[in-house]
């Protein structure tokens, strides 16, 4: 998403770059306004690469005093002990800049709050010339900032009676000469002049026309821009940023600079625009589960979608019709809540699920928890029993579960498994083993020797090579029946059950692919298809939607809930060519607590927002498609959906 969509001056758009530095990430300037009433002045603002902290002061009594009124003032409340002498001692700390760990700048803005302006203003600058080596550009590029601000600033005219270091807040009303207008570090606006909007919904267009001419007459003049008595929150802080407001002023630092930090990873729009963000860093979340701690993370530079995929419209032939079932494709997107599955479709303007017109919602939960990891949930979805979490099919004494892949097998009918993730993850082990420890690889992996599976397809080759228990799982494997591949192209070059263990399986979505999880299924499909059975059950995870939900990382959700989408598309154009096929689609829980701000209609950006790195409760989404598509809908829980599979074949 632009930062903007008003173009700004070289001049401003060089403050922002310079102000926030490399490591700060914010696309805005933020300012902490009434900084001094802060729990702990200047340092909660400055713990947050704040770049602009305000100081409201008087001079009385000889002193320059912090405050808003002259009742608030107390003598040992002084300029110097909360704001002047932490700042000199930072930047001797940290080698004559403002911050250690980045070039992010610093800003101090000072507001004259007494009458006594020129008094005030020979103290202030008595005090500030002792450190000219913290203040002065000239001797430091480094240096802090100072802008005045306040009715009672020194009139332009006397700009040039003070050192150069020190500028003024600008009136956008004014007429400067060119010297003067120098010396004009920003504008600071009165909202209200303006517009009475509240901070919530959207403004009305007749006040956002004269708030954005109010910002196009200062980039005009190459000043940034701050509002004061503006509404202060994350609808408003989100609104200004795309109009173009260079400082947002906020009362609330440590939410704001939460909520604009690592901002590339909080919003997402499928465009040519070479401005997209192509930084190389690479976002994971290094508290996964045992078996998925190796992921190598989502790789920004190579997410950005440059046009919108296309979706599959279903012919609705068989969509509810009251007839046997023989196939069964059930897709789980793990961690795929209703607002990831909006998001998505609102930056990719549709979905292929959101055109399965059968839809339902999941309690997911546990018998443990309130909330279920994925090995509970997925062996809800599997088996029809809720157990506690880490339990893969397993009760609390250890005994099994029946899973649909068993349920399945013993009536005949082939059974695949395939995850675009590690095929020992939680969510696929729920449908071919049982123990009651999700991270127990070893264990879990030899359930496979059960050989209920015709397929399995997913990344995670070190748990067949590299095991502590000794076990040549390949050989033994092989002794049962089973190929082994390590390429989804060879999944049907030869009959036969067979074990993939495509290590691109693992890989985190990305432009150049997007359709592995639908080849895959394609191919998966074909295969218990030619498998020579009554039939076939097949279980496609999108396993990395929960991935991103864990690393708070926006882009990698979108591309992984449309990478699952793509393999929805693929069950729908089978079932549509077979007319015996049940297709449902829902997810084990949702990941991030996902929250989406604010979007663009034209262009389909979106904001998103994640409240947690965990698991939450909420209810996921339920669609169906198919002959008996329509038992699946309504509020359910997580159990249900594997019991009215079941019921269809008694």
């Amino acid at each position: 998403m632009k930062i903007s969509n008003i173009i700004r001056s070289a001049a401003v758009a060089a403050l922002l770059a310079s102000a926030t530095g490399a490591f700060a990430q914010f696309p805005a300037l933020l300012h902490s306004h009434n900084d001094y009433v802060r729990t702990m002045p200047f340092y909660e603002a400055y713990s947050q690469h704040i770049y602009s902290i305000e100081c409201d002061m008087f001079f009385k009594d000889g002193k320059l005093l912090i405050g808003h009124d002259l009742e608030d003032l107390r003598p040992d409340f002084t300029f110097e002990r909360f704001y002047l002498n932490p700042i000199v001692e930072l930047y001797k700390m940290n080698g004559g800049k403002p911050y250690a760990d980045s070039d992010a700048g610093l800003q101090l803005m000072v507001e004259i709050k007494s009458n006594n302006t020129e008094a005030y203003m020979k103290e202030f600058v008595k005090l500030i010339k002792r450190y000219p080596e913290v203040f002065d550009p000239a001797r430091n590029s480094n240096a802090c900032r100072i802008v005045v601000t306040g009715q009672y600033e020194p009139s332009p005219d006397k700009f040039d009676q003070y050192p150069e270091y020190i500028l003024f807040d600008g009136d956008i009303n004014a007429n400067y000469t060119e010297s003067q207008l120098k010396r004009v570090a920003m504008f600071s606006v009165n909202f209200r002049a303006y517009s009475i909007w509240n901070g919530k919904g959207t403004l009305i267009n007749a006040e956002k026309a004269k708030v954005e001419a109010v910002i196009a007459k200062a980039h005009a003049l190459g000043k940034p821009i701050r509002f004061w008595g503006a509404p202060d929150g994350i609808t408003a802080w989100n609104t200004f940023l795309n109009m173009g407001i260079d400082y947002i002023n906020t009362d609330h630092p440590a939410q704001c600079a939460e909520f604009f930090s690592r901002w590339n990873t909080k919003n997402y729009v499928i465009s040519a625009d070479s401005h997209a963000d192509q930084s190389t860093t690479v976002i994971r979340n290094d508290r996964l589960d045992k078996i998925t701690r190796s992921f190598s993370g989502f790789k920004n530079d190579k997410m950005q979608l440059t046009e919108r995929q296309s979706i599959y419209t279903p012919t609705y032939l068989n969509d509810g019709a009251d007839k046997p079932v023989k196939n069964v494709i059930l897709l789980i997107g793990d961690g795929m809540g209703l607002n990831e599955v909006v998001a998505t479709d609102r930056v990719n303007d549709g979905l292929t699920m959101f055109l399965m017109k059968y839809f339902g919602l999941s309690q997911t939960t546990s018998a443990d928890a309130f909330t279920t990891d994925s090995a509970a949930g997925g062996s809800a979805l599997a088996t029809g029993v809720s157990t506690s979490n880490r339990h893969i099919s397993a009760n609390e004494d250890g005994t099994p579960n029946e899973s649909l892949s068993e349920f399945f097998d013993a009536r005949g009918k082939a059974v695949g498994v395939v995850t675009l993730g590690n095929m020992a993850d939680a969510t696929p082990a729920a449908f071919y083993a049982h123990y009651t420890e999700r991270d127990s690889a070893d264990i879990i992996t030899r359930d496979l020797l059960k050989g209920h599976l015709t397929l399995l397809a997913g990344s995670g080759i070190n748990e067949f090579t590299k095991r502590n228990d000794g076990v040549d799982l390949i050989g033994e494997l092989n002794k049962k029946g089973y190929r082994f591949i390590r390429s989804i192209d060879e999944i049907n070059t030869e009959k036969g059950k067979t074990i993939c263990i495509d290590e691109a399986m693992g890989e985190g979505a990305e432009v150049s692919n997007l359709d592995l999880l639908a080849r895959t299924t394609r191919q998966s499909i074909e295969k218990l298809q030619s498998a020579g059975k009554d039939g076939f059950f097949l279980m496609i995870e999108g396993a990395k939607i929960d991935y991103a939900g864990h690393s708070q990382y926006f882009p990698g959700c979108i591309l992984e809930t449309l990478s699952f989408d793509k393999a929805i598309a693929e069950a729908l154009r089978f079932a549509d060519t077979n007319g015996e096929t049940l297709v449902i689609v829902t997810a084990d829980h949702e990941t991030g607590g996902l929250v989406l701000i604010d979007g663009d209609k034209a262009t389909g950006a979106v904001v998103g927002y994640f409240l947690t790195n965990d698991h939450t409760p909420v209810p996921v989404p339920v669609f169906s498609y198919g002959p008996q598509a329509h038992r699946f809908i309504g509020k359910q829980l997580n159990t249900e959906i594997c019991h009215k599979i079941k019921a269809l074949f008694k």
